[in-house]
């Protein structure tokens, strides 16, 4: 057995290695904007939802709350984003992009097409994969449905 083929029969070793191979894909498109891949997700999921509440960007993309709050403090601060408060509940804030982060919209669409293209896959087959990962994902978390 070869050192790079210790792992070869742990299925969570080659998702991993999997996630981590495309999530370093974006970071060409992504790098030269001061983004990384969560703030991506984040970014896009405001682009496609609108103004939303931290909890709603959270379901979307699957971020906990301890990773959620640094990364839209970051991202408020570099002026991509703002974080409106309530002001009848302390607790709610909701979270909109800026003109900026607007602005960012060619970079997420060039990000997705990238990665779209570096796989290699036709679209059949990217539909494919994802329905089976879809499919796994509401299987381990179907709360999250």
């Amino acid at each position: 057995m070869t050192e790079d083929r210790v792992l070869h029969d742990l299925l969570c070793f080659d998702l991993y290695s999997l996630s981590r191979l495309v999530t370093a894909l974006y970071r060409p498109v992504l790098e030269p904007h001061g983004l990384t891949y969560p703030q991506y997700l984040v970014l896009t999921s405001l682009t496609r939802l609108g103004t939303c509440s931290i909890g709603d960007i959270g379901r979307a993309t699957r971020l906990d709350h301890g990773t959620l709050t640094p990364l839209l403090r970051r991202l408020a601060d570099r002026g991509l984003i703002t974080l409106d408060r309530s002001t009848t509940d302390a607790r709610s804030v909701t979270v909109s992009l800026t003109e900026d982060g607007d602005a960012l919209r060619p970079v997420l669409h060039e990000a997705y097409c990238h990665v779209g293209e570096s796989l290699g896959m036709t679209d059949a087959e990217v539909q494919r994969l994802q329905s089976t990962l879809h499919e796994l994902t509401d299987r381990l978390d179907p709360g999250r449905q």
